[in-house]
């Protein structure tokens, strides 16, 4: 019987303390899971895949960098 009890013992505080570490957790924020991959372009330049948000634009030409941009399209491509 004494073996019984110090297993049901056991169980017993380690429910406890499983449930306290449960509930003083903070809550999760949910992420926002709403929002799908960042839109990507090409440069006219180099070819080189960026997201829309940092890439440059002129005309309907997109850009990697400021040099790129000066350079305009590659030659045989626009």
């Amino acid at each position: 019987m004494g073996l019984f009890r110090l297993l049901f013992w056991i169980a017993i505080i380690a429910a406890a303390f499983w449930l306290w570490r449960r509930f003083s957790r903070p809550a999760r924020r949910p992420q926002h899971k709403d929002q799908g991959p960042a839109p990507m372009v090409r440069c006219a330049h180099c070819g080189v895949y960026l997201p829309r948000e940092e890439a440059l634009s002129r005309a309907d030409n997109w850009y990697c960098s400021p040099a790129h941009l000066k350079q305009g399209p590659k030659p045989g491509e626009h």
